[in-house]
């Protein structure tokens, strides 16, 4: 039997995927992980912003076999930052001819003195060899350093993988006179009903016989393949785990470095007003600006047409940073998005919650991955397998999950 551990979208794609007998345990009282969908006072708040830009037509089809296409909207993706008293199109490096004209020059010249180097030492390295230092201290650093509320410099070159949106000269200049729209992701699905609806349509694939609920594994014992839950004991010929690779490692008893491990987590508000605001297009607003407590706006109201605003606000931690008083952290969010002009005095908060993701990013550093490659593979050796966004320790979408699920239900089957 193939014992899986998380019932979000990697656990359950694995699950509906595998033609082995499995058991999914579930910490949690429903399945979905952070994929999880709120439905409050008329509003549609995920835990915080997931889109689907599929890249895999076979996958796209897989989840829409149980979704009607009137159930899902193709929403023209429109993303700004906010940039004083401006918005500047995004990503910054390819739009730096829509600043003031000395920053703009300043930009330029330092993007074309760049010294270039055939190797970089950290993501904060490459930034600035690729991009020179106005575009970087502009944009690209204060705004990941409060993504991810760490030192750039900790944090491994390809921290980002593909999602970090490159640009070489030739392309930024071009896209002065020529805008393109120069992202993974020009174009996203989303449901009317909320990221809730996708999960929903793997979950129809998977027995719900098997899925165990409120049940949470304490510890592993990898040589006799016993899985130890707060409700019983599971024998598995497999087992997969989509939990935080660090914690699958301490109940599996695997002596490693704890330092090697680092994370953000996020405070997510969920908002919703009386009123429409003064942000009528853009689909979330990238802020890097350390005067505002959070780091990124989304607008479900503009994704889903509605006529009030309804907004996710994400505000990062360090792992070990107290969040402390959410009631404070409100306000003070209210305060700051009337500061940035994304909301009005006028309109009225009627509606909200909060959620903390924690992990929420995970510091990619060349020490994590060379430990997780030696971990993983002593894992692989007695049949445990990690996978998911946190179970492979890397930045990736809920498809790219979806896919790794599947692929690794394939590799199974091959090595029986």
């Amino acid at each position: 039997m193939d014992v899986i551990i998380g019932a979000g979208i990697s656990g359950l794609s694995y699950a509906a995927a595998t033609p082995n007998d499995y058991l999914v345990v579930e910490a949690d009282s429903e399945i979905g992980g952070y994929c999880k969908t709120f439905y409050q006072d008329g509003f549609v708040w995920d835990y915080s912003g997931h889109f689907f830009h599929f890249q895999h037509p076979e996958l796209r089809d897989y989840v829409m076999r149980q979704i009607a296409e009137n159930e899902m909207l193709t929403v023209e993706k429109h993303t700004q930052i906010l940039y004083g008293d401006r918005h500047i199109d995004f990503p910054f490096q390819m739009n730096i001819h829509q600043l003031p004209q000395e920053e703009f020059i300043d930009c330029l010249y330092d993007l074309f003195t760049a010294e270039p180097k055939a190797e970089f030492g950290s993501f904060k390295d490459m930034i600035y060899t690729k991009f020179g230092k106005s575009i970087s201290e502009k944009f690209l650093i204060p705004y990941n350093t409060k993504l991810y509320a760490t030192d750039l410099d900790r944090l491994d070159v390809d921290a980002m993988g593909r999602f970090f949106p490159y640009a070489d000269k030739e392309q930024i200049v071009k896209n002065f006179r020529h805008p393109e729209g120069h992202s993974y992701n020009a174009s996203f699905l989303y449901p009317k009903a909320g990221c809730m609806r996708i999960v929903k349509s793997v979950a129809s694939n998977v027995d719900s016989e098997r899925i165990g609920l409120n049940e949470r594994m304490l510890s592993v014992d990898t040589e006799r393949h016993i899985v130890v839950t707060d409700k019983r004991i599971l024998h598995y010929d497999n087992l997969i785990s989509t939990i935080p690779f660090p914690k699958l490692l301490d109940a599996c008893s695997i002596d490693y470095d704890r330092s090697v491990y680092s994370w953000n987590k996020v405070l997510v508000f969920n908002l919703g007003f009386d009123s429409k605001g003064p942000e009528k297009v853009n689909s979330w607003l990238y802020v890097p600006e350390g005067k505002y407590v959070f780091y990124r706006v989304g607008f479900y109201d503009n994704i889903l047409g509605q006529d009030r605003t309804s907004l996710y606000v994400e505000i990062g931690f360090g792992k070990d940073d107290e969040v402390g008083d959410t009631g404070a952290l409100l306000q003070r969010t209210l305060n700051d998005l009337q500061a940035a002009g994304i909301v009005t005095s006028r309109q009225k908060l009627v509606s909200h919650n909060c959620v903390i993701m924690n992990p929420a990013y995970v510091h990619i550093t060349q020490r994590s991955e060379a430990d997780k490659r030696v971990q993983m593979q002593r894992l692989a050796e007695k049949n445990i397998y990690s996978i998911g966004r946190y179970g492979e320790w890397k930045y990736c979408s809920l498809e790219d999950n979806m896919y790794d699920a599947f692929t690794l239900s394939k590799f199974i089957q091959n090595v029986k």
